[in-house]
Order: C-alpha cells, then structure tokens, then sequence
C-alpha cells in the first residue's frame, strides 16, 4: 500500500465527501494490486495487459493509468473517474433526464470552438458544475438551473463563448433578442458601447 494512496483516503475523508466517495477511496487504497482489472488493448483487443504507471489527481477524483500491453507490447492510457450519483435533471416538460457530463462538455466545446479555452479548462467548468449539484444535496434539480449556472460561468470565462451558447439556450427568434443579450452583457461588466 503506497502513502499516496493512504493520504488520498485521508483528504477525501477530511473534505467531507460523500460516502459512496470514501469508500472507493479507502478500498482502492487497501488494494494491493493497482489496476488488476481488465482493460481491453485498443490496438490488439487483448485483455492482458500490466499498470506501467499510476497517478491520482489532485483533488483524488482521477487516477490516470499508463498501461502496456502483453500481447502486442503497445502502451495507452485509460482513466477512471469516480462516478458519484448525480440529481436527475428535470426539464422544462417534465421530462426527467439522467445528468450527462458529456453533453454539457460538447455545448461548451461548441460554444469554445476556435477561442482560447483548453479542454482542461473546461473539464474544471463541468467538475464545478457537477460539484455544486452534489452539494444542493437534492434528488431532482431543474435544467434551468444547470443552464443558468453554465451560461453565469461562461460570462466569466469568454464573452464570444457565452453569446455563442446563448443564442442556443435562450432559442433567440431574431437579432433583437440577440442584440438584448449582447446589451445585457456589456452592462453587466460596465461597458456602454453604443456600437452593438
């Protein structure tokens, strides 16, 4: 058992996590073997293969495996990534959706394409997100919510970016309404070009 291990269980204890969290945490770090579960190559589709190379993130949610493979000897990476249970999402027919991480981070990536923002960064935006819906503690929360959450964070983050993802989230119906969002924006950080 490494000390890494030993203190990742520690810190997440410390942070107050959800039980379901500690508890991965604690069996993972009384495991003696480090990644004896299978993992298909994706070179050769054989099953056997060795961890070169383990590491947890900082926050302890991430372990990033180096694996190689035994039959072909390619290397490749996989990551684990806890998975904590997650509200449903309620949407604006009353449809109830299971929350996507995925989907949020393809209408960010869109709404990013072609502005310097990296992936990283936008992986942190989705962990905030996720990390504020664990913390309202509830079963059910309202799209709406998460929309509004994304859209406060993204105004933040890059204004070409937010305007983007607007236009989608809000439906605009015409220039006006898009013109509104764009006036709304720049009063919010101050500025009164009269150009827009």
């Amino acid at each position: 058992m490494c000390c890494y291990q030993m203190l990742a269980a520690v810190v997440v204890l410390l942070q107050g996590m959800q039980y379901i969290f500690c508890l991965f945490c604690l069996i993972f770090a009384l495991s003696d073997r480090q990644g004896d579960q299978a993992m298909k190559c994706p070179y050769c589709g054989e099953l056997d293969n060795k961890v070169v190379d383990s590491r947890l993130n900082k926050d302890c949610t991430i372990t990033r495996r180096r694996r190689a493979c035994l039959a072909c000897d390619q290397r490749f990476t996989t990551y684990e990534r806890l998975e904590v249970m997650m509200p449903m999402l309620v949407k604006k027919d009353g449809r109830r959706e299971a929350w996507d991480r995925g989907k949020i981070l393809v209408g960010l990536e869109k709404a990013c394409e072609k502005r310097p923002i990296s992936i990283e960064r936008l992986d942190l935006f989705v962990d905030e997100i996720e990390h504020r819906l664990q913390d309202m503690g509830s079963k059910e929360v309202q799209s709406k919510v998460v929309g509004e959450w994304v859209m406060e964070g993204l105004s933040q983050l890059d204004d070409v970016a937010y305007v983007r993802f607007a236009s989608v989230y809000r439906h605009f119906k015409g220039v006006n309404e898009f013109m509104d969002e764009l006036k709304k924006l720049l009063d919010s950080r101050g500025d009164h070009d009269q150009d827009v």
